[in-house]
């Protein structure tokens, strides 16, 4: 009598789906991955800025904050609707979208970050002679760390989350594996794509959890004396 083939079957933990499709697989989460990391590293890149605007000018602080908070409000299928003029039917319309949508996230925290650093220890590096750049990447940069991976971690796991939207202008990595299965009511490749993507979220989030403690030991520190005392 033959095997009963889970793939005929149409069932949802489908073993011999994975072994026959792992090209389409990998190729999917590698473009998932690529998206969602390239939009985190943008978005920092244009947050920091606009962080240290708002600290730096008080009277930018809500125009700043209220924008970015006003960003992440748009539903993603408006936002990449919106974008789509300018980026095409790319993956750059994607990543456009999750950058707007990292600002909101990374913009606070590396304001909180800012504004945990204890004045008195500015008031010490200036009198060293400090000047306002060596300051910022000397003193507060390092210190306002533990804030800064905090925002990270959160916009990561959102962008691998809302990475599968793009599957609606053909660039969503497992997002394209999870719609054309409901389409299709392709039961394997719907689960093993939605699986994949929740492995991704929790993966990026204890290796950065890993990176953020590596790169703040005195944090721990700082934890430990506190229950100490």
């Amino acid at each position: 009598m033959a095997s009963r083939s889970c793939l005929a079957a149409n069932d949802w933990i489908c073993a011999e789906y994975v072994r026959s499709r792992s090209g389409e697989l990998a190729d999917a989460t590698l473009q998932h991955l690529g998206i969602a990391v390239s939009s985190v590293l943008l978005g920092l890149l244009l947050a920091f800025p606009l962080a240290l605007l708002a600290y730096r000018w008080k009277a930018a602080s809500g125009p700043v904050l209220g924008l970015t908070t006003v960003l992440y409000t748009v539903p993603s299928l408006a936002m990449f609707a919106l974008l789509l003029p300018v980026f095409g039917l790319s993956a750059a319309v994607v990543v456009a979208g999750l950058v707007l949508y990292s600002l909101t996230v990374l913009v606070r925290n590396i304001l909180a970050g800012l504004e945990s650093v204890p004045r008195d220890v500015r008031e010490v590096a200036q009198g060293m002679g400090y000047g306002q750049r060596q300051l910022l990447f000397g003193v507060e940069l390092p210190l306002m760390l533990p804030a800064l991976m905090a925002g990270v971690r959160i916009a990561m796991v959102s962008a691998i989350s809302l990475t599968t939207v793009g599957a609606i202008v053909g660039h969503g990595g497992l997002g394209n594996l999870i719609y054309s299965g409901m389409d299709s009511l392709f039961k394997a490749q719907v689960l093993t794509a939605s699986a994949i993507c929740v492995a991704l979220a929790v993966s990026a989030d204890l290796l950065l959890l890993v990176v953020q403690r590596a790169l703040t030991p005195w944090a721990r520190h700082r934890a430990r004396a506190g229950k100490a005392g």
